[in-house]
């Protein structure tokens, strides 16, 4: 039974499905090693047996504490406080920068190890494709803990296109479809447009 091009199907069992041709597996496989690059390394490996809580607090594994500098690392690693909510909104704004530095010393290492996962992921999902023919499709299933970490992929090159495009998703609808055809983003543009497509319909199949 073939599949719809460009859209993820529940597979039996669980898991999910999709046909993939040469240029869309090139796009995606691109569109994640620059994720890897954009994100860095992640905390080192920890040794076996070695103690949760000590490897939590090892100098050597706490991670930045200042706010990052590029629009798509912030949208990736955004402050854990300071931001909209009213609780936020009844503390200094310093005592709030400090909580958020914090917080991203005893955290950001680890989030860039799970982003980093989960693009590495699509990349290994991807290298294992092979269409047939020039205009032929190849079909990627995923299963396990794939659908999940695909997911997570997405999310993160939306929000890393999403920074660069200077969009945010109240205004997602007004901007991206009124673009004319020669204007300079309409190619990033389209791959968000597409990479949201297909993060909403491998969450259908969840």
């Amino acid at each position: 039974m073939g599949r719809s091009a460009g859209m993820f199907e529940a597979l039996e069992g669980g898991g999910a499905a999709i046909a993939l041709d040469g240029i869309e597996i090139s796009i995606l496989r691109s569109l994640a090693v620059q994720l890897l690059e954009l994100i860095g390394p992640g905390a080192p490996e920890p040794e076996e047996d070695a103690d949760p809580l000590a490897v939590l607090f090892a100098e050597g594994n706490q991670g930045p504490t200042e706010r990052p500098s590029d629009p798509a690392l912030i949208r990736l690693f955004p402050d854990a406080y300071g931001g909209p909510g009213p609780e936020d909104r009844k503390v200094d704004p310093a005592e709030l920068a400090a909580r958020s530095a914090e917080f991203r010393r005893f955290t950001e290492n680890d989030l860039r190890t799970r982003k980093r996962e989960d693009a590495l992921a699509v990349v290994r999902s991807l290298d294992g494709l092979a269409p047939e023919g020039d205009e032929g499709s190849a079909v990627l299933e995923l299963t396990g803990e794939l659908p999940l970490r695909w997911l997570g992929a997405l999310n993160d090159l939306r929000l890393t296109i999403a920074a660069r495009l200077d969009i945010t998703e109240d205004d997602e609808s007004a901007v991206l479809f009124r673009l004319p055809d020669d204007d300079p983003r309409k190619p990033m543009v389209m791959a968000y447009l597409w990479l949201g497509g297909l993060q909403e319909t491998l969450v259908e199949t969840l």
